[in-house]
């Protein structure tokens, strides 16, 4: 591939590493965590800037969350006002619209850092594991249409865990339907593929637990790492969403 074709962002040289950016979320969930919160850029000034200037200048991370009402996630990240590009969905699901979403916040506000942020006791992906389990399947077509593209984390987390519990498969399923959401992002878009491959900017997967406020990165920090350039035509060929 030709340099004048590749889909590598524009530098923001005033935005910080994405490893600063991991750092500073890492250490206000702390304080999060420890009752310390600081409410930073939370102010009249920081309302002002908002509505004068360009969330491009201030964001600093883009993430990708669960609809669920118990994971507001600037708060438990101890961060402000233009400080992330939030897109959520039930159980972090892909679809058009969520990829697009994505991809404006790393290649338009130029976010240095991608977060996939799942949560313990996800209803999505305990509705999936039931769905597969027990064939509880939903009336409604578009739920049904949700729940099946986190089957496949589900079927994975069951031939991970043959012999697993309940509460353990069901953890296991959160963890793989972050990575696959991973997967589905750098399968569905060459820009935060090749944004990733060439340091533009990092993406990294995580699980909120609801039970004690802490996030747990997970491993390693790019989770679902690029595909290989060698199977890229034949991945590009696959035009599905949520896969």
């Amino acid at each position: 591939m030709s340099k004048s074709k590749q889909t590598k962002p524009p530098a923001r040289p005033d935005k910080p590493e994405p490893q600063k950016v991991l750092d500073e979320l890492t250490e206000g969930n702390h304080r999060f965590t420890h009752d310390q919160r600081h409410h930073p850029r939370s102010d009249l000034l920081r309302r002002k800037e908002a509505h004068l200037g360009n969330q491009a200048d201030h964001a600093m991370a883009t993430v990708l969350a669960c609809s669920d009402s118990r994971v507001p996630v600037e708060m438990i990240f101890d961060v402000g006002i233009m400080d992330l590009f939030v897109v959520r969905t039930a159980g972090h699901s892909m679809d058009s619209a969520t990829l697009a979403s994505v991809e404006y916040g790393m290649l338009h506000v130029h976010t240095p850092l991608l977060v996939v942020l799942g949560h313990t006791g996800c209803g999505a992906v305990t509705a999936a594991l039931d769905m597969v389990q027990n064939d509880a399947v939903p009336a409604q077509a578009s739920l049904r249409g949700l729940l099946s593209g986190i089957t496949p984390a589900v079927h994975q987390a069951m031939a991970d865990l043959p012999e697993a519990g309940a509460e353990e498969l069901l953890d296991r399923a959160i963890e793989e339907n972050v990575k696959q959401t991973m997967q589905a992002l750098f399968r569905q878009s060459k820009a935060i593929r090749e944004g990733v491959a060439s340091g533009a900017f990092a993406a990294v997967g995580a699980i909120y637990d609801l039970a004690h406020g802490r996030v747990r990165w997970l491993e390693p920090q790019q989770t679902a790492g690029a595909p290989d350039p060698q199977n890229q035509a034949a991945a590009e060929s696959r035009n599905e969403i949520g896969g």
